[in-house]
C-alpha cells in the first residue's frame, strides 16, 4: 500500500514509501516499510516485482504504471483512500467496497466496484 503520513498516498507514482503487509489465511503476518523515494514512475513495476508484491492497494494511478504492474502480475486496486491500518482492514475484511475508501468522484467517474476489484483498467 502507497502510504503518506500514515495514510494511503493520493498519488502512487509519487508516493514516498509503502507499507509492505504479509498476509496468509487472511491475517497479517508481518509489516514494513519501504522507500520509493527517488524512485520514478516507470521504475516502480519493477521495483514492486523485485519485492513479491503480488497486491497494491493505491489511491490515484497513472494508466501506463498501473499497466506495467497488471503486465508483472500484480493485481491493482486503486482510487483508496484512509487511514492504511483502517484500509488494511477493511481489505482482510473484504470492506474495501465501502464508500468510506472511495476517493471523491471516483464513482461518478466510472471508478467504481469493477475497477477497484483489481480488473486492471477503468470501468468503461
Amino acid at each position: 500500500m502507497a502510504s503518506w503520513q500514515g495514510r494511503v498516498s493520493p498519488v502512487f507514482d509519487f508516493a514516498g514509501r509503502m507499507l509492505l503487509s504479509e498476509i496468509s489465511d487472511g491475517i497479517e503476518q508481518a509489516r514494513r516499510y519501504v522507500s520509493l523515494s527517488g524512485l520514478e514512475p516507470q521504475a516502480r513495476p519493477d521495483a514492486l516485482a523485485r519485492l513479491k508484491v503480488n497486491l497494491l492497494v493505491c489511491g490515484a494511478i497513472a494508466w501506463p504504471t498501473e499497466a506495467a504492474l497488471t503486465a508483472k502480475g500484480i493485481r491493482v486496486i486503486s482510487h483508496i483512500r484512509g487511514d492504511v491500518d483502517r484500509v488494511l482492514a477493511a481489505l482482510l475484511s473484504q470492506r474495501l467496497d465501502d464508500d468510506a475508501f472511495l476517493m471523491p468522484g471516483c464513482r461518478e467517474h466510472g471508478f467504481g466496484y469493477r475497477h477497484r476489484r483489481g480488473r486492471g483498467r477503468p470501468s468503461q
